[in-house]
């Protein structure tokens, strides 16, 4: 026989599923397999969006350096442009 889930073959999966029935009751077993498919939905959002913020994080960052860059560039360009002024005058 092979394995199906983690190494438990037919037999097992079948004793499992009996014993859950047992243990909720079939009208139970539904409700019970919603509300660990909303639990997971959740969490993998959740888990989602920790990375996504980890990701924003970063980006204020680099926009922070960009605009030093740009600023010295600028402050370059103004005193280039005030040197020429003077010159021209």
């Amino acid at each position: 026989m092979t394995p199906l889930i983690a190494g438990l073959g037919t037999q097992e999966l079948i004793l499992i599923l009996l014993v859950l029935v047992l243990l909720f009751g079939a009208t139970k077993l539904p409700e019970l397999a919603r509300g660990t498919g909303r639990a997971l939905r959740i969490f993998k959002a959740e888990t989602k969006g920790l990375t996504d913020d980890d990701d924003d994080d970063v980006a204020p960052l680099e926009v922070q350096q960009k605009k030093a860059e740009l600023d010295a560039k600028q402050a370059e360009l103004d005193a280039e442009r005030a040197k020429l002024n003077d010159t021209a005058n």
